[in-house]
């Protein structure tokens, strides 16, 4: 059934507009126009009464949602609850993200994504893989005893998922750069991330194939006067995207600004680095054995160290515009177009546009999500 959906302001290739009905038919936007289109007598209205319809969010970077963790069971319902609890937020398209472990874990989370896709779990886009290939001195919440060098057999694991993209993040320092393009060639989008490497390793790896860094600024050398590293060459590339996690707590808002003064127009995007208590009544979980402990939205270890975030990708727009001073379009292309950018998947998802997949979000004028819709299938109101 076609569906045009009117009365709404409609972030479109050409920005804002308020005087176009965005037509739905089945799974696919089969057109966006004009609002007084003579076409539309014929077609059912939805009234979005003056929301805002926005592409769907489109999030690179889950850990866990809904109270569960993707390392703890990967396994198809885990895929499947973590992405309704994050479609109450907007997100339309995501990846599941496996924290460093072991070859077993990586085998069966690399296995449940594809049964997931293939029987066809609304918003699997593919799976991240964060780590193990990732330095001590970084490592964040990682477990260090995970860690372990990228031989043949685990290149082949990496490189097994049949079904949608491969995220993996490495340290370019600990993979050389004829490992990263071997990678590359067989599909793989390389990310650094959890990394010390200087500047010249990581300017080697960008040109051995690194398409991505992963939430810039954070477990990365930073950009000193003498010494740019991982942060100097992530801003200074043009042809590399950077994650940035906008939740107020893993990096201050005027390095933010920098970074988007700095890095080449469209490389920035939201991932939200996203835990269990992202639409779940519980703040407390376990990584790696260690108990982790969220406090007014930060996510933290006993030590104090940071663990993942329960940022939802709505709270990362509205952070972006009341935070850093972004226009809702340019937040709402971060939260979706460029992460489709990123995954190569511009064709299909992360636009309002004929043709492209009905992945689709509607915020209210305080920038909360009233609805939303995957592949043509809306959540309630």
């Amino acid at each position: 059934m076609r569906t045009a959906f009117v009365n709404g302001v409609v972030l479109t290739l050409a920005g804002f507009r308020d005087d176009v009905a965005v037509i739905v038919d089945g799974d696919r936007i089969d057109d966006a126009i004009d609002a007084d289109d003579a076409r539309l007598r014929d077609i059912e209205r939805v009234d979005l009464g003056g929301h805002t319809l926005l592409p769907g969010f489109i999030d690179v970077q889950v850990n866990g949602g809904g109270g569960v963790l993707f390392n703890d069971v990967p396994t198809v319902d885990t895929i499947r609850a973590i992405g309704e609890a994050h479609r109450r937020f907007g997100t339309t398209g995501f990846l599941p993200t496996l924290i460093s472990d072991d070859a077993d874990v990586m085998r069966a989370a690399i296995a449940a994504v594809d049964a997931a896709i293939a029987q066809r779990v609304p918003g699997v886009l593919g799976i991240h893989i964060e780590g193990p290939y990732i330095a001590p001195t970084r490592r964040g919440a990682h477990d260090a005893n995970k860690f372990r060098a990228l031989d043949d057999a685990e290149l082949d694991l990496v490189c097994s998922l049949r079904h949608g993209k491969t995220v993996l993040t490495l340290a370019p320092e600990c993979v050389p750069p004829g490992r990263i393009r071997e990678l590359v060639a067989r599909g793989v989008i390389v990310c650094a991330g959890h990394t010390a490497a200087d500047y010249a390793q990581t300017r080697a790896a960008l040109d051995a194939g690194v398409r991505g860094f992963t939430h810039l600024f954070n477990a990365m050398t930073p950009l000193q006067g003498r010494e740019p590293g991982v942060v100097g060459a992530a801003l200074e590339d043009p042809d590399s995207w950077c994650g940035i996690i906008v939740d107020g707590f893993h990096v201050h808002p005027s390095s933010l600004r920098v970074a988007l003064a700095a890095k080449a127009s469209g490389k920035l995007m939201l991932v939200t680095d996203a835990m269990p208590p992202v639409g779940a009544h519980s703040e407390t979980y376990m990584l790696a054995g260690v108990p982790i402990t969220c406090r007014d939205g930060r996510c933290e270890t006993p030590d104090g160290v940071l663990a993942g975030s329960a940022l939802d990708m709505a709270g990362a727009v509205r952070n972006t515009v009341n935070a850093l001073g972004i226009p809702l379009d340019e937040a709402g292309r971060m939260a979706s177009t460029y992460p489709a950018d990123f995954l190569g998947l511009s064709h299909d998802v992360g636009h309002v546009a004929k043709g492209r997949r009905a992945d689709l979000v509607v915020f209210d004028r305080t920038l909360h999500v009233v609805r939303t819709c995957i592949g043509g299938a809306w959540s309630p109101l």
